[in-house]
């Protein structure tokens, strides 16, 4: 692995485990084995490692979805294969957790990789949820744009909830909940 990678796979490590305020440039390149000037001949500053770190984790979050979203099956089923992939929870959510880092939220330029990958979730649950309607799978009462956002929402809200619990639980209950709601709109 070439040192730039390493530099962006040490960032993205320590984002997740300690935010943009919590994670120093010195930590990142101890993490990467990889010195000053390496990180500096690679990427001009922090805020550099860290976009393309956040940008990596942001793509690798869409893959993972993806591959569960382009399974066969249904739209409730793929959608169900999403909510319910194995998940660290308790570590909260890669992307997700950087939206409450206060240096993050302050640039427009770190939020927009966050903003980027909700977007694209939500979008793409829409899709789903609006190929499922076509194909006869939901009815008519189900808003695919509002149930996309809420879905995304969910399980936003899941990774706070089980971290403030120190418990899997309120995610999981979040996660079944949601899915009990969208089958009351499937026509099976």
């Amino acid at each position: 692995m070439s040192t730039a990678e390493r530099l962006i796979e040490s960032a993205q490590q320590l984002l997740w485990e300690r935010g943009y305020v919590g994670t120093s440039p010195k930590a990142i390149q101890q993490r990467a084995g990889a010195g000053q000037g390496s990180m500096y001949h690679h990427f001009s500053g922090k805020q550099d490692l860290a976009l393309q770190a956040i940008r990596r984790s942001a793509e690798q979050l869409c893959a993972e979805s993806e591959a569960r979203f382009s399974r066969p099956g249904t739209a409730y089923e793929r959608i169900a294969a999403y909510l319910c992939r194995e998940r660290e929870v308790l570590r909260g959510c890669r992307v997700g957790r950087l939206a409450h880092d206060p240096d993050v939220a302050a640039s427009a330029l770190l939020r927009e990789p966050l903003n980027d990958t909700f977007e694209w979730l939500r979008g793409r649950i829409e899709q789903l949820l609006v190929e499922g309607q076509e194909r006869g799978e939901f009815g008519a009462g189900l808003v695919p744009v509002d149930a996309a956002a809420a879905l995304v929402a969910v399980v936003q809200g899941g990774y706070v909830l089980a971290q403030a619990a120190d418990s899997t639980e309120p995610f999981d209950q979040a996660v079944r909940g949601a899915l009990n709601l969208l089958a009351a709109y499937t026509t099976a």
